[in-house]
């Protein structure tokens, strides 16, 4: 888990496609905080602070969300839910905040990263990640930020499931089938590749 960070947004009353664009205009993200009793708070946030902040936590790691509304601040323990980018320019044109209790399980998915290069790979065979996320239930503050797999060891035809990958205590896998994550084929049946999975030949 990353070290906590810190967010400062402001209440906003004006709703609509016009008051929102004009936030834009200014480099201001619109967006909604939803707390677990279901309440829904609209807020405005500065670009750049948001964007450093979803660099650093992405869609699973727990920061804290200082809200200014009427000269006062609350804190509040949160994660961004939802995120959404300009379809040209690429920056965040709305988000999506949820209150959390640290004492309480959520459920999240966190990234896939690959580590050092499988023996496979060097006499012929082609990477393979069949999935670039694993779905989690933990306490909120033990969730790591991503799930690190070293396939130094993979040999052609060998696969790395989801019952080899270990968590903290306090965070499971959610899954119905132990199915690989990462493996390495051999390089006619590599070439179709896999449903959802990136390919990495020999010598790239």
């Amino acid at each position: 888990m990353s070290s906590q960070s810190t967010l400062s947004v402001a209440v906003r009353s004006e709703t609509g496609s016009g008051p929102c664009r004009r936030l834009r205009d200014k480099s201001v993200v619109p967006g909604v905080f939803y707390n677990a009793q279901g309440v829904n708070l609209l807020f405005s946030a500065e670009r750049t602070p948001l964007q450093k902040l979803f660099n650093k936590v992405g869609l699973s790691q727990v920061f804290e969300l200082e809200i200014l509304e009427n000269g006062q601040t609350q804190q509040q323990p949160a994660i961004i839910r939802d995120i959404q980018f300009h379809p040209v320019k690429g920056t965040i044109s709305h988000v999506d905040f949820f209150g959390v209790d640290l004492t309480k399980k959520i459920t999240v998915y966190i990234p896939v990263e690959v580590t050092g290069k499988a023996k496979g790979i060097i006499l012929g065979g082609v990477l393979q990640v069949f999935r670039d996320e694993l779905e989690v239930v933990g306490l909120p503050m033990s969730i790591p930020e991503k799930i690190v797999i070293d396939v130094t060891s993979l040999e052609i035809n060998q696969n790395v499931h989801i019952q080899d990958l270990k968590l903290p205590e306090s965070v499971e896998f959610i899954f119905d089938d132990n199915f690989a994550v990462v493996g390495v084929t051999s390089p006619s049946t590599g070439e179709a590749g896999s449903e959802g999975g990136e390919t990495e030949k020999a010598g790239e």
